[in-house]
């Protein structure tokens, strides 16, 4: 009896993992990370966890992948996706991670703009034009190569350039701005549309001109994955399909952002990331 006893829950035990395998199976997890660059990816456990998160949750919950999302810093959000560790790189230029594996479609594009206070006045016309304005930017961003050079020229000459840090740099700059201290501003605009959207005040700041060239930003699948391609097709299938039925656009106006012109074409990006 004792003998037979243990048979059975021998037996029972080996169908309940058989079952448990069988269900873990069939629950696919798509990893993916990125550091926090609201409106393209925001706080985890936020109503709005970013544009670029929710494109990627809907596209992927339509074949029945869930997707899990994790936030860390840049540097170590590609080395994770590079050495598969996790699935895909959210806001990824080209030039960040050449080897990844890249979506036809971009999902967005970088673009640094200069803002001022409503009312005619100063614009940018290139980085001579800075001359004549006090400029507040982000210490430790990178604005492009003409940029960085003329803001590490003068980051010591207050009248010319007025650096803020930390967690509330683009606060403490637009205060500024308002309060006089500096002239101009210099944000990414999706950014700036998107806080400016949260606080109320969608026409508080004016754009006065832009950094060219655009820089296309996707999300960028690890290249030490064998499913990567996989999802690549089904990422990209999703894009064009929410793209045709207004989706895209509809999920940008919800975070405050106006729906950009995407160049689809990847292959000549800008030669250094805005980020």
């Amino acid at each position: 009896m004792i003998r037979f006893l243990r048979l059975w829950l021998a037996f029972i035990a080996s169908f309940c993992a058989q079952v448990l395998w069988a269900a873990g199976a069939d629950n696919e997890t798509l990893v993916i990370t990125g550091d926090l660059w609201c409106p393209v990816n925001c706080a985890p456990d936020g109503q709005q966890p970013g544009i670029f998160v929710e494109l990627v949750q809907d596209i992927f919950a339509e074949r029945g992948i869930e997707v899990e999302y994790r936030v860390t810093n840049w540097a170590r959000a590609v080395h994770e996706v590079r050495l598969g560790k996790a699935n895909a790189l959210l806001g990824a230029g080209v030039r960040d991670a050449p080897d990844f594996i890249f979506t036809k479609t971009a999902v967005g594009i970088s673009r640094n703009c200069f803002y001022a206070k409503p009312g005619p006045g100063w614009r940018y016309q290139g980085v001579d034009s800075l001359a004549r304005v006090t400029v507040g930017a982000i210490n430790g961003y990178s604005y492009g190569q003409e940029l960085n050079t003329y803001f590490e020229r003068y980051r010591a000459d207050s009248a010319r350039v007025q650096m803020a840090s930390g967690d509330r740099a683009l606060a403490i700059n637009i205060d500024k701005l308002r309060k006089g201290r500096v002239d101009t501003i210099i944000e990414n605009n999706w950014v700036m549309q998107a806080y400016l959207a949260r606080q109320g005040q969608t026409d508080a700041l004016l754009e006065v001109g832009c950094r060219k060239i655009d820089v296309p930003i996707y999300v960028a699948f690890s290249p030490a994955l064998g499913a990567s391609q996989r999802y690549v097709d089904i990422f990209e299938q999703g894009l064009e399909r929410y793209a045709a039925t207004g989706k895209v656009a509809a999920l940008y106006r919800r975070y405050g952002i106006s729906p950009p012109a995407i160049d689809p074409d990847h292959s000549s990006p800008a030669p250094d990331p805005q980020r």
